[in-house]
């Protein structure tokens, strides 16, 4: 169960970016999630939900994610094509020379917060 040690590492990434920039509470994180990434949502939001009770700074947020399509490109012919439906192998002209253009991702795309008070900002 990789996704513990995902949901370990945004809560330390979002306790760097709450100093840097005088967060003092997390409302809600939007983390990307490509479609092959190999991360399993629903065990990476129980992480979240066991994880974050127990964090001042997340205590209470919002875990979102997205999905994104895995899209792979043949060398062969040039074209795109999904690649959860057709694996590696290009649907247009049969080629197996092809690659992953996207959906392996796993990336903190927003962070909603609170800032602190005495940093003079809302």
């Amino acid at each position: 169960m990789h996704e513990l040690g995902l949901v370990k590492h945004v809560i330390y990434t979002l306790h760097d970016v709450a100093k840097e920039n005088g967060v003092k509470h997390i409302g809600s994180v939007t983390l990307e999630i490509g479609e092959v990434s190999g991360i399993i949502n629903e065990q990476l939001a129980d992480c979240w939900d066991y994880f974050s009770k127990k964090d001042e700074l997340v205590c209470g947020a919002k875990l979102i994610i997205e999905t994104v399509d895995a899209v792979t490109f043949c060398t062969a012919c040039e074209r795109t094509y999904e690649t959860v439906t057709y694996g590696k192998t290009c649907p247009f002209c049969c080629s197996g020379e092809t690659y992953l253009l996207k959906g392996n991702e796993f990336s903190i795309k927003q962070i909603e917060a609170e800032l602190d008070a005495e940093s003079g900002e809302n």
